[in-house]
């Protein structure tokens, strides 16, 4: 889908759509439509009582015969004092779904912002133009039968402004990160004899291109490493597993002199998790094609591993060496991703000294159960990355909760036989415990753990999120840098 931006009042085809606000007088736009199609606006509104203008309401109207456009759509904006960059972004998401299922081919989109809104015309026509482009994925390189009726139909949508050149400017950066999202989705939705260490890590070296600095780690450099509990968790596959270290070094340094600290991402990337010796359920087995998730979405410093049962997959009762020197007693090999971070992150604390660490990993089931699918799990040894990491997702709507990390929860995974144990004693506090585990290999460094098992694949639409993967994280951690650590 082709996405640009015109000037107010250019001629227009297919669809046109023009927004209305909540309770509010019409805009000049819908005022000027009013009198081009002789009161059919007017009359559409006194049909549909019910259509009040509140934020994603959509209410589509035949066009007069004498305009050049197949159909007027008035969208509903809210109340013009709680117009933020959301709500644009949700409804370009809408319109994009709406219109596909209308077959329409093209669309213009004239939104008045008005002198109320605490956002100007040029951000809302960027946001929209994003929120649209986030609906428009779709993975259907597998599918060789689909009707017409089943593929997208739009081809472009033009967003008229005042300011085509300074929206297309400010939609820019915007249209990168849907890029660096719709990478990710990718990656997470290709099925599992595609995507396995290997490729991973391939995908991950094409990131050199962008002028990132790639290093993959095999099985023999890991074992130099003492890598023992990642690896503990790959010997019963017979894919090797693989290590990916990225360094983006586009500025001098994080302080502007070439001695900051950096910043670290860490990535769970179990490309197919069966669970091992302790095999999951048959049932939802497809599903764990995408728990490599927090790898993908992280493409920073990422783990590669997969546990597929073999002769010489780990077993419970196994006892490991990590890197860090600290033994594990693996109770439970599905409890596999926390073997994995716990090399992953001591590795990065050793060799980056950072600043802080985030990591991301579809980790336990129980933060479903928890939170269902809306937010992710937050753990954090520290309060104010923390409150920086909910107040970034907020601002995209990829909302995390914080759950507690404490003593009495980490006395839970003492073992009798070696320092660690990887799980509890029952079912209570999975998601805890995980963390908690986790948090042993950290020291005292700024820490915070994403635990996105709920978040990371969606079983149905949302405004700018088709169903499938979501890539959720990638926005949050784009937000989070932006904000804090950009403009040092």
């Amino acid at each position: 889908m082709k996405i640009g931006f015109a000037e107010l009042g250019q001629s227009a085809s297919g669809a046109m759509i023009v927004g209305v606000w909540e309770e509010a007088p019409p805009t000049l736009t819908a005022r000027r439509l009013d009198e081009a199609t002789g009161g059919a606006i007017t009359r559409a509104l006194a049909a549909a009582p019910r259509f009040k203008g509140k934020k994603d309401e959509l209410l589509p109207i035949i066009a007069p015969a004498n305009l050049p456009v197949s159909r007027i759509v008035l969208a509903g904006l809210g109340k013009p004092e709680l117009a933020n960059a959301q709500l644009f972004e949700r409804l370009g998401g809408n319109l994009v779904a709406h219109l596909n299922s209308a077959g329409e081919r093209e669309a213009t989109v004239t939104i008045d912002v008005g002198e109320g809104a605490p956002i100007d015309q040029t951000e809302a026509a960027a946001q929209l133009a994003f929120g649209a482009r986030l609906r428009g994925y779709r993975f259907d390189k597998y599918k060789t039968k689909q009707k017409p009726e089943q593929k997208a139909s739009l081809d472009s949508l033009t967003v008229a402004t005042a300011a085509p050149s300074a929206a297309e400017r400010a939609y820019e950066p915007l249209d990168k990160t849907a890029g660096a999202v719709f990478f990710t989705r990718d990656l997470v939705s290709e099925p599992p004899n595609v995507i396995y260490p290997e490729t991973l890590a391939e995908h991950a070296g094409t990131l050199a291109d962008l002028g990132v600095m790639v290093e993959i780690l095999d099985e023999s450099k890991m074992r130099k490493l003492g890598m023992n509990a990642l690896l503990g968790v790959a010997q019963g596959s017979v894919r090797p597993p693989r290590l990916v270290i990225m360094e983006w070094r586009g500025k001098p340094a994080v302080g502007g002199d070439g001695s900051g600290a950096p910043l670290a991402f860490i990535g769970k990337g179990v490309t197919f998790d069966t669970g091992g010796i302790s095999i999951k359920p048959a049932a939802g087995m497809g599903d764990m094609k995408w728990d490599m998730a927090g790898s993908a979405v992280v493409i920073g410093l990422m783990r590669l591993v997969e546990n597929m049962p073999s002769g010489t997959a780990q077993r419970p009762g196994d006892i490991v060496t990590s890197m860090s020197g600290q033994t594990i007693e693996v109770l439970n090999t599905d409890a596999e991703g926390r073997l994995v971070l716990a090399d992953a992150l001591w590795y990065c604390q050793d060799r980056y000294k950072p600043r802080l660490m985030i990591d991301l990993a579809t980790l336990t089931g129980a933060v479903i159960v928890a939170l269902g699918h809306h937010c992710a799990g937050l753990f954090s040894n520290n309060d104010e990355l923390a409150n920086q990491l909910i107040e970034a997702g907020k601002v995209v709507e990829e909302e995390v909760w914080r759950l507690p990390l404490d003593d009495s929860y980490d006395r839970e995974i003492d073992s009798d036989a070696a320092d660690v144990k990887n799980i509890g004693g029952g079912r209570a506090a999975g998601s805890i415990l995980g963390a908690q585990f986790i948090k042993r290999f950290v020291n005292d460094v700024p820490w915070a753990h994403l635990d996105i098992a709920g978040t990371a694949w969606s079983t149905k639409d949302a405004a700018t999120v088709p169903k499938g993967a979501t890539a959720f994280g990638v926005r949050l951690l784009d937000r989070f840098v932006a904000q804090h650590y950009e403009k040092e």
